[in-house]
C-alpha cells in the first residue's frame, strides 16, 4: 500500500461519526446496511451521513450497491486489512516479540464464539 493511501484511509476515519459509520459496517457484514437504516442506528441526518459515506467510499473503505429503491453500504474489509497491515509491518523491526501483543489482542477479539452444548 503507498503512504498516500494510507494517509486518505486514516483521514477518513479520523471524523466520529465516520468512524462509528465505518464500524457499524463492519458490525453488519457481509449483509451490510441500507443508508437509511444507518443514518437511523448513528441518528445522523441521511444527507450528513451521504456526505460521510462519499469520503469513506472515496478511501476506498466503504463500497455501495443499489437494491431497488435502496442504496447497501459495506466495509471494504481487504482495504481496511490493507491500512491495517500497512501500519504494523514494520512494527517490530525484525523481533516478532514486539507485535505479539497485538496480534494476541486481535485473536481473541476475533475468534469464533463457542456454541454452548444444550444439556438433554
Amino acid at each position: 500500500m503507498e503512504t498516500e493511501k494510507a494517509v486518505l484511509a486514516l483521514a477518513a476515519l479520523s471524523q466520529p461519526t465516520r468512524l462509528e459509520a465505518f464500524r457499524m459496517l463492519v458490525r453488519h457484514e457481509p449483509e451490510g446496511l441500507a443508508a437509511g437504516d444507518l443514518a437511523r442506528l448513528l441518528e445522523v441526518p441521511q444527507n450528513t451521513l451521504s456526505a460521510h459515506l462519499s469520503i469513506l467510499s472515496r478511501a476506498g473503505l466503504v463500497t455501495s450497491e443499489r437494491h431497488s429503491r435502496s442504496i447497501v453500504y459495506r466495509a471494504n474489509l481487504d482495504e481496511f486489512r490493507d491500512v491495517a497491515v500497512f501500519l504494523l509491518r514494520d512494527c517490530c523491526g525484525g523481533r516478532p516479540e514486539v507485535c505479539d501483543p497485538v496480534v494476541e489482542t486481535l485473536r481473541s477479539c476475533c475468534s469464533p464464539k463457542r456454541k454452548e452444548r444444550s444439556r438433554v
